[in-house]
């Protein structure tokens, strides 16, 4: 992992608005703790949770420009490969670890949610559902790899390697004996739905969800 310089000392409370699923990735991270934020991007969800959560806050991302982002921000985010150094990290470093619409786009998801339990407490996971109704409706009526508002790339230019509906998911975590302490069914602007985020009608329902989990 390549550290970047050292942030300022000064860190101002986040002027962004966040994406309504980060909002509550945040309210699920208890203050005064210590999180890793991993695929951070520019920042945004580390400097609110430094901001209104006091939170002890690291950052791991694979873009120089987001990295150079969030430290110009005062924000502790060193440039890396999640797949390859998270190995680096000491058992039970953290709180939590927070992999937000990442796994879906990893060679290796089920490494990386090992690594995840292993330095943290916690980790807490959100992903895009390939089980949802428009996008089953869209292959089978159009015969093409659907495009959504969640998955909004062509099939020859999109991140994502692992698809997976939410019961996909389910069942790793089973198979794996990692525990869904928490599960939040989300429509694609990310608000809560009300029914469970394991079951079939979230499966069918819902276009992301987000998960808290724990061995």
């Amino acid at each position: 992992m390549n550290q970047i310089a050292t942030p300022p000392k000064m860190i101002n409370k986040p002027s962004k608005r966040m994406r309504i699923d980060l909002q509550l990735v945040a309210d699920l991270v208890s203050p005064n703790t210590r999180v890793l934020d991993v695929g951070c991007g520019d920042g945004t969800l580390l400097s609110y949770l430094m901001g209104f959560k006091k939170v002890d806050a690291r950052g791991l991302e694979i873009s120089m420009s987001r990295v150079r982002s969030a430290v110009s921000q005062g924000l502790s985010v060193i440039q890396g490969n999640l797949e390859t150094d998270l190995k680096d990290y000491p058992d039970g470093a953290f709180d939590y670890a927070i992999l937000s619409q990442t796994l879906q786009a990893t060679v290796h998801p089920q490494e990386v949610l090992g690594d995840l339990l292993r330095i943290a407490k916690r980790a807490i996971v959100s992903l895009p559902n390939f089980g949802h109704w428009r996008v089953r409706w869209a292959l089978l009526v159009g015969g093409r790899m659907p495009m959504t508002s969640n998955l909004p790339d062509q099939w020859y230019n999109t991140p994502n390697i692992h698809l997976c509906t939410i019961l996909d998911f389910v069942d790793l975590c089973k198979a794996m004996n990692i525990h869904i302490e928490k599960g939040f069914a989300l429509s694609a602007d990310g608000l809560k739905q009300n029914f469970s985020a394991t079951g079939w009608f979230a499966n069918l329902f819902s276009e992301q969800s987000v998960f808290v989990l724990t061995r």
